[in-house]
């Protein structure tokens, strides 16, 4: 009886994650939940369970805990329920299933309908639907038909991580067939689950018998039974080696054995040993140490260790332990073209190489060392990404559609959605800078990255917004600097946040347009009118910073002075004049000249500059009445003859005044007094929230 092992089997790269972080969190907390399975394998939970980790359902939330989520992800408002409770929330969620969560989150944003084939009682497909509002799971092409979809531009396709790659081409070629629109499918089965069924596939094409092991519940062990029944008569579903009776086995000549992605090493290694133990001879012997040569075995595309036998100014020579010597062409010794063998290595140097040939025409195997230096980066550039780290990106490049970048020596790319939480018109500005970002997608195979610059932004931009409404209050003087202007105020950078100046607070007097007073870049002192932190609002003031033009006014002229000012508007009865101080005034048409004037725009003009002289201030009213003729030759007797006239004039028959009148009103005093700010308040804010 032969015994092999599946080239590929046990823990993949986000399940050793979430176990390792599941007993690392045990060994450092105390009350210590798990919500549900870590992962569907029975002695993984019972070793946690040892470490007093209780298992809580979603029926009862703790307070004030340590909860460790699924590897297989959590819906999005459970998340949110167990922060809210207080807990510290350890997420381990599979990196391959948060990258799931994105691309559903961005279809919702664009407005894409998602089709999710998988099992919809799957935690990992309940997860993967909270994180979008139109997000349609079906089991296979059969379901296709039932879809909800009308004249739909675009679809996104994507697949529980587990699922076999041909099940998702049936639905996609399905959806092409039902629909006229775009078919966007995104490759999310996890690289390391398509290995294993590939890996299992082989096996059982050349085996009598298949044992699989894992959990009963695990989506992936089940998927791998499913394939090699699909190729192999006998096939066996097991948890542990130990529900075999074993004795029946020796009738098959070759048995095959894979395993699960959540299923520990040693539940592996004790079904080989028990194998071992059924059948003690030399054939079990050689099937162990087959096993044990299959990690180290010689083969295109593997990396091997070598020992250097010599190196010349062309090659470097490497025994590495195969029945041919291996060569290391000048070529691939490194990135750079001019560097010398001699100064790389020495006789008798350990390294590490990559099967380029298994022969070069002279019996030699063709060997490489760069490519392994290479890979070793790309090693810690999935790390990182499996980590979250950021990274340090040097633009490099301006390309259609985004950014070329340089980190640790790989090429790197960042969208232009991406490069900023702002709408950035040029892209050009950012080449030759170094900007930390986040590794939003990530495939090895492929060598390609995606980096996000706007992620880091907005972490940073909403850390520095709660120190900044932390030291804010209503009625503070602080510094800002103008960022832009909009037609309803100017918004200004108050430490890294922006507030509004809204156009009524710029200054006393009427404001055509905010860069009347201020202009981009321009620092100012600006005084904190109202805070609204959960709308992220901070309502600004310049003109509290300087005195009312009534009050300067009224400290510096009284009736009878003789003003400079400028014709700000011009009526049919009279023409507004704004006064050094600010304020404005009326000069009726009849106090323009002696002689007879029709129209006031029969002499005056619009920005003019004429001298005037006080006739009256209504200190109640706030208006101010101003002459021209009272300055030309005769004027001061005439005036003093209408006044007098005037007194003696029953009150009910006196001429109209002009501040009956709403235009002279609105000029005849300073005319922020006359705006309802409370009420422009309200209505700006929205005007801003849009604008913003």
């Amino acid at each position: 009886m032969e015994v092999v092992l599946s080239d590929v089997y046990g823990f993949c790269g986000g399940v050793k994650r979430a176990v390792d972080k599941a007993f690392q969190t045990a060994e450092a907390y105390e009350n210590v939940k798990l919500m549900g399975e870590l992962v569907h394998n029975a002695e993984v939970n019972k070793e946690l369970h040892d470490l007093g980790v209780e298992v809580i359902d979603e029926g009862s939330l703790p307070e004030d805990a340590t909860v460790i989520t699924r590897s297989h992800g959590t819906t999005k408002s459970l998340k949110a329920a167990l922060e809210e409770r207080g807990n510290r929330v350890v997420d381990t969620t599979c990196p391959f299933v948060s990258r799931i969560y994105d691309i559903v989150e961005k279809s919702d944003e664009e407005g894409i309908p998602v089709v999710l084939v998988g099992d919809p009682d799957h935690p990992e497909i309940k997860g993967i639907v909270s994180y979008g509002r139109n997000v349609h799971v079906v089991r296979d092409e059969g379901e296709v038909d039932d879809l909800p979809f009308e004249n739909e531009e675009r679809i996104a396709l994507i697949s529980q991580t587990t699922n076999p790659k041909k099940i998702v081409d049936k639905v996609e070629y399905r959806l092409k067939g039902v629909f006229t629109g775009d078919v966007l499918r995104y490759n999310t089965i996890c690289k390391a689950t398509n290995d294993r069924q590939d890996a299992c596939r082989m096996l059982a094409k050349n085996v009598d018998c298949m044992l699989v092991i894992g959990g009963k519940n695990s989506a992936n062990t089940k998927k791998l039974a499913k394939i090699a029944a699909e190729y192999c008569e006998h096939v066996y579903h097991i948890q542990t080696i130990n529900q075999l009776d074993l004795r029946p086995f020796k009738k098959f000549n070759k048995i095959g054995i894979t395993a699960g992605a959540s299923t520990p090493d040693s539940v592996i290694k004790e079904a080989v040993s028990r194998m071992d133990n059924l059948n003690r001879d030399e054939m079990n012997n050689e099937m162990m140490e087959a096993i044990e040569n299959s990690f180290t075995r010689v083969r295109r595309g593997e990396i091997v260790d070598g020992e250097v036998l010599y190196v010349t100014d062309d090659e470097v020579m490497v025994n590495i332990g195969y029945r041919a010597d291996g060569i290391i062409s000048r070529d691939e010794l490194s990135n750079d073209p001019d560097v010398k063998p001699e100064k790389l290595f020495e006789q008798g140097d350990k390294i590490q190489v990559y099967v380029m040939k298994m022969d070069d025409g002279d019996g030699n195997v063709v060997l490489s060392y760069k490519r392994v230096e290479n890979m070793k980066v790309w090693d810690k550039m999935e790390e990182k990404f499996e980590n979250e780290e950021l990274v340090t990106a040097h633009v490099t490049n301006v390309v259609k559609g985004g950014l070329t970048c340089d980190v640790d020596g790989l090429n790197g790319f960042i969208p232009a959605s991406h490069a900023s939480v702002r709408f950035q018109r040029d892209l050009s500005k950012y080449v030759g800078q170094d900007l930390e970002c986040e590794i939003i997608d990530f495939d090895k195979s492929r060598r390609k990255f995606v980096l996000s610059r706007k992620n880091v932004e907005a972490r940073e931009i909403e850390e520095k917004r709660k120190e900044v409404y932390a030291t804010l209050e209503e009625g503070q003087v602080i510094k800002g600097t103008v960022q832009r202007l909009t037609n309803f105020g100017a918004f200004v950078d108050v430490g890294g946040v922006d507030g509004l100046i809204h156009i009524s607070e710029l200054s006393w007097n009427r404001v055509k347009h905010p860069s009347d007073v201020v202009s981009p870049g321009q620092e100012v002192e600006v005084v904190v009118l109202k805070i609204d932190e959960e709308r992220n609002r901070i309502a600004l003031g310049l003109k509290q910073l300087t005195k009312k033009p009534w009050d300067t006014f009224v400290e510096t002229v009284k009736v009878g002075d003789d003003v400079k000012g400028t014709v700000v508007n011009i009526l049919d009865f009279g023409a507004f004049v704004r006064l050094e101080s600010g304020v404005d005034g009326l000069l009726h048409v009849s106090q323009i000249s002696r002689q007879h004037v029709d129209k006031p725009s029969d002499v005056l003009e619009i920005g003019q500059e004429i001298e005037v002289r006080v006739t009256d201030i209504n200190f109640e009213d706030k208006k101010i009445s101003l002459s021209m003729k009272a300055l030309q030759p005769g004027g001061d007797d005439e005036q003093a003859n209408r006044e007098k006239k005037r007194d003696k004039k029953p009150r009910h028959k006196e001429a109209p005044q002009v501040e009956s009148k709403p235009e002279e009103e609105n000029f005849s005093m300073a005319i922020g007094d006359l705006i309802d700010f409370d009420k422009l308040e309200t209505e700006d804010a929205d005007a801003g929230e849009d604008e913003e």
